[in-house]
């Protein structure tokens, strides 16, 4: 697009010229700006779940997980024209599933656009046992949703998996017990901001209650007391006897 945006402007400049070629050149700039990507530092925060893209919170709220059933909390950023489209993995793990759903290309800032736009959704087990889902939502303008992923893929936190050409949206879907650290309006950056730590100490408790091991053992050392005390009134039982014989 990058090539097809300089030969244009090129071809513009050569064949008209003056004020429509500069027109030009100025959409060849913001073309170029679009499709940048720098290298970016990746927060090594313990069990967090990092934006996927840079952009806005638009949403934070407790929903059904379309991709997964289970109630989730959804944590939407929107990506406007300028900011960088590059999308980043949240989190390191496995790419357990990966759903494509063709669709409208409403305002992706809207409510609605989760589950009417054209959409990607990547389901990934992470290293941390937790289950996050990422969803690549195209916009208003949009019209193509890049992967660069497959199922049973290792993907580490922060690394690059895919774009959304001209203005999108990133959906994150995280477990209800993890600490959301973000709210609607705040600025995030891809790879670097933390949307949300994982709790997934509480998911590995057990059900039997912590009492029960404690009650057993009171019982074996009863029985083991029994087990004692009889040799003892055993061995003073022949102690008397010798006695009345003597």
């Amino acid at each position: 697009m990058i090539g097809a945006a300089i030969f244009i402007t090129l071809l513009v400049w050569w064949l008209i010229g003056g004020f429509i070629s500069f027109i030009f050149f100025v959409l060849l700039v913001f073309v170029i700006q679009f499709f940048r990507d720098p290298p970016r530092a990746i927060s090594q925060t313990p069990h967090s779940v990092l934006s996927g893209a840079d952009g806005r919170i638009c949403k934070v709220q407790k929903v059904e997980n379309p991709y997964t059933g289970k109630e989730e909390i959804l944590i939407s950023t929107f990506m406007n024209v300028f900011n960088i489209h590059s999308n980043r993995s949240p989190i390191g793990g496995t790419v357990e599933a990966i759903y494509y759903k063709p669709g409208k290309f409403l305002n992706a800032d809207l409510d609605k656009a989760s589950m009417e736009n054209e959409r990607n959704a990547i389901i990934i087990k992470s290293d941390e046992g937790p289950v996050i889902t990422c969803v690549q939502i195209a916009g208003l303008i949009a019209r193509r949703i890049i992967c660069h992923l497959h199922i049973g893929q290792e993907v580490t936190r922060g690394e690059r998996f895919g774009f959304i050409r001209f203005g999108s949206r990133v959906d994150v879907y995280v477990p209800l017990n993890s600490e959301v650290l973000v709210f609607v309006g705040q600025k995030v950056r891809a790879a670097d901001t933390v949307l949300a730590l994982l709790n997934p100490q509480e998911e590995e408790k057990p059900e039997t209650p912590v009492e029960a091991p404690a009650v057993e053992a009171v019982e074996v050392t009863e029985v083991a007391a029994t087990a004692d005390a009889a040799p003892a009134a055993e061995t003073k039982t022949t102690e008397e006897k010798t006695q009345q014989q003597a």
